[in-house]
C-alpha cells in the first residue's frame, strides 16, 4: 500500500527534515511512526499524503508514484484516502452530520437520500448517530475526535492517516479511539498509518513500528520488539527514562567552574 524508499525531504537546503527514510506497509495492517516531537514523521506522513513531494528517493502509495501525479491523478488518490488531523478540525460552521456528509458531497455525485444513509451509518459506528444535529462547539474532545474519524471513513477508503490522534484525550476516549481505529480497519479491509509520540498507547494497538529520531528510521519491528530494543534512544523514549541520547541537560559550561566565576 505505501513503500519509501531511500526518501529525502527539506524545506530549504539548509534544513533537512528527512535523510534516507525508507518502510514498507502491508494491505490490511495498523502501521505506527513514533518518534520525538520534531524528528520527522508528521512531515513523512505528509509525504505519504503527497502534500509534499520527496527532494530525494521515491515515494509510492496505492501504487503510485507521487512525484508524477498531475492534479487529477492527485485528486483521484487522495479520494482513497482518509485523514484523521490532529485534534479532529471539524468545520466549526458545520452539524455533525454536515461534517461528515461533506466528502460524500465533494466527492461523489450520490443522491441526497444515499448520502443520508451513508452519514448516519458512519456515525452508528462511531457510537455518535444521536449527535448528528449538534454542533462541534457542543461535542466533547473525544466526540469531537470520533466524528472526525467518522468523517475520514465516509468514502471507505482504503488507506487512513492518522496524525496524533491520542492527544488531548481523557483515558476513556482515548480507549475509545484505540479501539475503533483497529476495528474501523479490520471491517473495512483497510491500511492505516498512525503518526505518534504516545508509544505506550499506540503500541498496544499496531502490527508494526518505524521508530524515527533525527530524520531517520532508526529502529523497526513488532511492538514486543519495540518494547525490548536496546537501541539507547528507542529505550529511553519507550520506558520515558529522564536521561540519555536525549539528555536531561541543556548544554551548559561546566557548573562548578561557573559558580568559581560568579563568585570571584
Amino acid at each position: 500500500m505505501v513503500q519509501i524508499q531511500n526518501v529525502a525531504f527539506g524545506y530549504d537546503a539548509a534544513r533537512p527534515v528527512l535523510r534516507d527514510v525508507s518502510l514498507s506497509i502491508a494491505r490490511g495492517s495498523v502501521v505506527g511512526i513514533m518518534g520525538q516531537s520534531g524528528c520527522g514523521k508528521t512531515t513523512l506522513l505528509r509525504i505519504i499524503a503527497a502534500q509534499y513531494l520527496p527532494s530525494g528517493g521515491t515515494a509510492r502509495v496505492l501504487g503510485e508514484a507521487t512525484s508524477g501525479l498531475d492534479r487529477e491523478a492527485l485528486y483521484r488518490m487522495r479520494r482513497r484516502m482518509g485523514m484523521l488531523f490532529q485534534f479532529g478540525a471539524l468545520f466549526t460552521d458545520m452539524s455533525v452530520y454536515e461534517n461528515v456528509a461533506f466528502p460524500l458531497r465533494e466527492h461523489t455525485a450520490l443522491p441526497e437520500d444515499l448520502i443520508h444513509d451513508l452519514v448516519m451509518l458512519k456515525l452508528q459506528a462511531v457510537g455518535l448517530r444521536g449527535a448528528a444535529q449538534l454542533m462541534p462547539a457542543e461535542l466533547s474532545g473525544g466526540m469531537a475526535r470520533r466524528v472526525a474519524l467518522a468523517r475520514s471513513i465516509a468514502l471507505d477508503p482504503q488507506l487512513i492517516l492518522y496524525d496524533e490522534p491520542f492527544t488531548g484525550l481523557d483515558p476513556i476516549s482515548f480507549g475509545v479511539i484505540v479501539r475503533l481505529i483497529r476495528e474501523l480497519n479490520d471491517s473495512l479491509g483497510a491500511t492505516s498509518i498512525i503518526v505518534t509520540h504516545d508509544v505506550q498507547e499506540a503500541l498496544g494497538v499496531v502490527d508494526y513500528v518505524y521508530f524515527m529520531a533525527d530524520g531517520r528510521v532508526i529502529a523497526e519491528g513488532k511492538p514486543d520488539e519495540i518494547r525490548a530494543s536496546r537501541e539507547p534512544f528507542v529505550r529511553q523514549f519507550v520506558n520515558g527514562e529522564l536521561d540519555g541520547p536525549v539528555p536531561f541537560h541543556y548544554p551548559a559550561p561546566d557548573y562548578a567552574g561557573e559558580l568559581e566565576l560568579a563568585g570571584a
